[in-house]
């Protein structure tokens, strides 16, 4: 909305300008922030349960990128805000699977791996991990990297991974951090980052999600800023933004204005996208509806592997 431009001076002035943006992506899924992830991740609306500790069950984007372009394990991660994220990296179908999916970390586990019982306080901000239903404690399996892996894959010791901790003001910040490693020493050719600070909105609270929204602003103009100053991806790397599913309508009876995603209006279904990168036109508004599945054959064509049991369609604006 208008006179909520202010929050958001990083993609409005720098980011937007320099992409294709898309005005109406619809998901037509769940709305629920797992379970749409990994939608957005396979490119078919998934219909598990968004609170089970579940893979995806149609092949990912990280999975279709490593067959068919043979890449090694090392060149598809994933860095994810929540536990309940742990299953996104592999899906359970019989044909991929079986390693062939992204390494999945989850910085706050890290982090909670990392701190004796007396010491966690200092760090409660950035250990909540889910804003909707904080009851929930997920079953964390799969290719979760662990704390002895970080050391080794990111050349970070584990006081060094704590003493940056400290320093920041969010689960997001941690994760964008976690990431840059990831780009500085594995530089991966497929890299997906989940923010999750906006979900705070479920609290209620209107200033941290004004305040959550305001930070995502700015981290994504310094992922982009990372990639410019990255030899291994300055100048040869597409960065795609999007949210999973938009907020309740503030005049939707049903819904609880800001705080929730319940009501399967359309403007909790409808969001946004923005394409940039080489090849890509800058600059560009496009306004006819698509849909969030169609981000993976989108990917797929620009890649260079074939999404066969993905639903969604290829966005031609960004060929």
């Amino acid at each position: 909305m208008p006179e909520g431009q202010e929050n958001i001076p990083h993609l409005l002035r720098e980011l937007i300008p320099q992409s294709t943006f898309f005005t109406q992506v619809v998901n037509r899924g769940i709305l629920g922030h797992y379970v749409a992830t990994a939608s957005l991740a396979t490119g078919v609306y998934e219909t598990f349960n968004n609170f089970a500790a579940v893979s995806p069950n149609n092949p990912t984007v990280f999975e279709y990128f490593r067959k068919d372009l043979k890449r090694p394990i090392t060149d598809a991660w994933v860095v994810a805000p929540s536990n309940g994220f742990n299953g996104i990296g592999e899906s359970g179908h019989p044909s991929y699977a079986n390693g062939l999916g992204a390494g999945v970390i989850l910085p706050k586990r890290l982090l909670a791996a990392t701190l004796s019982s007396a010491g966690q306080g200092q760090y409660e901000h950035l250990l909540r991990d889910n804003y909707e239903t904080p009851l929930y404690a997920p079953k964390v399996s799969g290719r979760a990297i662990e704390v002895h892996q970080m050391a080794e894959i990111l050349k970070l010791s584990v006081a060094e991974f704590t003493t940056h901790a400290r320093s920041l003001a969010s689960p997001d910040e941690l994760s964008v951090y976690i990431a840059r490693q990831l780009m500085r020493h594995l530089a991966p050719s497929l890299l997906w980052i989940t923010l999750h600070d906006i979900d705070v909105a479920h609290s209620g609270s209107y200033s941290l999600y004004i305040e959550g929204i305001q930070r995502t602003d700015r981290l994504c103009r310094d992922v982009w800023n990372a990639i410019a100053n990255e030899p291994e991806y300055a100048g040869k790397t597409n960065l795609f933004i999007l949210p999973d599913f938009g907020r309740d309508s503030d005049t939707d009876a049903g819904g609880n204005g800001f705080q929730h995603h319940r009501t399967g209006d359309a403007l909790s279904r409808t969001t946004w996208m923005m394409a940039m990168g080489p090849g890509i036109r800058q600059n560009v508004i496009v306004d006819r509806p698509v849909e969030s599945i169609d981000l993976v054959p989108t990917l797929g064509a620009l890649t260079g592997f074939s999404p066969t049991l993905a639903t969604g369609k290829v966005l031609t604006e960004v060929l």
